[in-house]
């Protein structure tokens, strides 16, 4: 199973209409510190307030004839997404998620009408959840990354940005990275995709390490939405992955706060995960060389853990 541009083009037009294409603005102070120009891809501003809602959209969209109801497992974004786009559909969704994910996320989902289940303390043990719904209750599964009609519906952005020099993506289950990985080196071969995630229970980047899909044990992060694991079966973002991102980069808590601090002055507020290029641009992990773009990959941050990272936090908790 794979994606391709042409499965991007599609989804593009699927989902047109349903989803917000999300504007370029430069990091003016952070373009004269770094002697070179860096643009902030504001998927933040997207209507659920992260870029899940292209895959979500996509994927049910996607979906031939009537269906009992949807299910997945999301640590937050994708539940939120999914939620939205099945109610805007029509449709019954389920959203199960782990006692990890934030209290706000959790409630926004429910405000959407979804059905939520609080399932362990891993996002394995939400998918768990979600094999059982399948086979018990006869629900049609939305993966939270590892789908084709999910990655393309995420590559969509990739058909937004042009062709820089760079591109620095959130990295977690690689829905987002094998996306906009496969668009943007179909249109722009020349450009680097970099995955930035932290620095504990980062599952994707411990799989590439290894060669294979690995599991790993999940720690507190400011940057939750990218915890939880690729699953051990992973056909599709994790051969992306490996073969398309030319580098990972590891953040620790406090360079991801001194992203999330940045960003907040310039008037982003977004949550850890949409923080990590900014952050590995601060902290020197990333040198561009050329025009580079950094995607704000959602807004949906705890408001009191806000305040506390632009007070000097540099923790989850």
């Amino acid at each position: 199973m794979t994606v391709t541009l042409d499965d991007i083009r599609a989804a593009a037009s699927r989902i047109a209409g349903h989803v917000v294409q999300t504007p370029l603005v430069e990091d003016a102070a952070l373009s004269a510190r770094l002697g070179r120009p860096v643009w902030l891809k504001c998927e933040h501003r997207q209507t659920t307030g992260a870029f899940k809602l292209r895959g979500a959209a996509n994927a049910i969209l996607s979906l031939q004839g009537k269906v009992r109801g949807v299910v997945t497992a999301s640590t937050g974004n994708h539940g939120r997404a999914v939620a939205h786009a099945a109610r805007m559909l029509g449709v019954p969704a389920t959203v199960c998620l782990s006692r990890l994910v934030p209290a706000n996320k959790v409630q926004a989902i429910r405000d959407l009408g979804a059905r939520v289940r609080i399932v362990g303390n891993s996002q394995d043990e939400a998918m768990a959840e979600v094999a059982r719904a399948v086979s018990e209750e006869g629900l049609t599964e939305i993966p939270p990354f590892d789908h084709p009609t999910v990655v393309a519906g995420q590559g969509t952005i990739g058909l937004e940005i042009g062709a820089p020099e760079a591109v620095l993506v959130p990295l977690s289950g690689g829905g987002l990275a094998a996306g906009i990985a496969v668009a943007i080196k179909a249109l722009s071969p020349r450009t680097r995709v970099i995955g930035l995630t932290m620095e504990n229970g980062a599952a994707m980047a411990a799989s590439i390490r290894a060669g294979h899909p690995v599991e790993v044990v999940e720690t507190a992060s400011l940057a939750d939405s990218l915890g939880g694991g690729i699953g051990l079966g992973n056909r599709v973002t994790f051969p992306l992955c490996r073969d398309l991102l030319n580098e990972v980069i590891l953040l620790t808590e406090a360079e991801i706060a001194q992203g999330i601090r940045h960003l907040g002055r310039a008037g982003h507020v977004v949550e850890g995960a949409a923080a990590v290029g900014t952050a590995a641009l601060l902290a020197g992990k990333f040198v561009p060389a050329g025009p580079t773009v950094t995607i704000l990959s959602g807004a949906n941050i705890d408001p009191v853990l806000h305040a506390r990272v632009m007070a000097g936090a540099t923790e989850a908790a």
